[in-house]
């Protein structure tokens, strides 16, 4: 039976497991829109798991999408293999659903999507596309003649080329890509976006967690993520101690993945007071409740130039949650919305004074009693769903004119 040319079956291919926090935080706002489209019918989600990953049954109740997880193997080709390897099994799955649209999230799907397209002739289009090969060599987490670099930096410039669609998380990174010849036109600018009655502040449990912690009192800060790769590693305790030092009766959350003995060790060798720190590892839906009862969040990336094409999703939910910002300088598009619109400071660690000036603007924002009213807005403004709504509404159209 011939599809309608209105409906589509989408292979929408993410390069995370169904329980990595970026799926949960990136993938279900889009498979949310996709869902709820009258032009979609069918949703096949392709996911990478990993062997150590305990895969969950279900994604979603919802009807039109299916998911179909494939396995990675581990180490350091494990990408270069995720590419050869698993193309025979993704063109079945293409032509058995009779696949009309192929989209790839982030540039390191798009490596698999690409080759895809290009041999069956769907078209695609790259979400959450950014310079990722760029970010890895900045952050010195790859080398220049490293295959990881080369093959994924080849894989991003055949995805300019042959892309239907691009969707950067930043008009910084639209600029460079038409500044390189890149038509406007195949560009639509989607920020990682936040769910705000998700991270909405929550005064309860606010309360609750505080007291749970002795820190009724306290001034806290809280930091959600990784150490090291695109973080910063030793240069965040640094900005840790600082904050010990200006804001009195200062407290710090850390939720981050690592194991706690690795951040107990970070935390004795600056020689920060352990009583003085909680760490934790919590799901993704209970970090609303600890971002309540902190003051303030730390975004603590790596500088580089590649940075300004970022938009970093904790962004989004300290925004949603209320708590102003200290952020690395130059950082994808949040940089100048803060120091043009607020929403917290900036500093940079190379600058003498940088850091104490943007940690006496944190303090200065915290002492406004409708901060927590009205840094919500810019989450609204910036990172609403809406633009993942308007982005694939503007492509399906595209396609549509293309095949009439």
């Amino acid at each position: 039976m011939k599809q309608n040319k209105m409906e589509r079956c989408i292979l929408f291919i993410c390069y995370w497991g169904l329980d990595d926090g970026l799926t949960t935080s990136t993938v279900l706002p889009v498979l949310d829109v996709l869902e709820s489209s009258k032009e979609v019918n069918k949703i096949i989600l392709i996911t990478i798991e990993r062997e150590h990953v305990k895969l969950r049954t279900t994604l979603t109740e919802q009807s039109k999408v299916q998911h179909v997880p494939l396995y990675s193997t581990t180490g350091y080709f494990s990408k270069i293999k995720d590419f050869t390897i698993k193309q025979n099994k993704l063109v079945k799955i293409l032509n058995r659903y009779q696949v009309n649209l192929i989209i790839g999230h982030s540039s390191q799907a798009g490596a698999m999507v690409h080759k895809l397209g290009k041999e069956s002739q769907v078209p695609y289009i790259v979400s959450l596309f950014e310079p990722h090969a760029a970010y890895m060599l900045e952050s010195k987490v790859w080398k220049h003649y490293g295959l990881k670099y080369k093959f994924q930096k080849h894989w991003e410039n055949l995805q300019k080329k042959n892309a239907f669609g691009l969707m950067p998380v930043a008009e910084g990174y639209k600029q460079e890509l038409v500044s390189e010849g890149i038509a406007a036109e195949r560009i639509f600018v989607v920020p990682c976006s936040v769910e705000p009655e998700l991270f909405k502040y929550d005064l309860q449990r606010r309360i609750e967690i505080r007291r749970q912690l002795s820190w009724e009192s306290a001034t806290i800060g809280i930091y959600v993520g990784k150490f090291g790769g695109l973080y910063y590693d030793n240069e965040a305790f640094y900005i840790y101690i600082r904050c010990f030092e200006l804001i009195p009766g200062f407290r710090l959350l850390i939720l981050a993945p690592h194991p706690q003995q690795e951040i107990h060790q970070q935390l004795q060798k600056h020689t920060l007071d352990m009583a003085h720190v909680h760490i934790a590892s919590v799901q993704h839906h209970q970090v609303a409740a600890y971002l309540s009862a902190a003051d303030f969040a730390f975004a603590t990336y790596k500088p580089g130039s590649s940075k300004k094409y970022l938009s970093p999703v904790k962004i989004g939910e300290y925004w949603a949650n209320g708590l102003p910002v200290l952020l690395t300088e130059g950082v994808g598009d949040d940089s100048d919305i803060i120091q043009n619109e607020g929403g917290g400071a900036t500093f940079n660690l190379e600058k003498e004074g940088s850091l104490e000036n943007a940690i006496a603007k944190i303090k200065s924002i915290l002492g406004d009693p409708v901060h927590r009213q009205e840094i919500p807005k810019l989450a609204a403004k910036y990172r609403s769903p809406d633009k993942i709504k308007e982005a694939y509404s503007y492509f399906f159209k595209k396609l549509n004119n293309k095949q009439a």
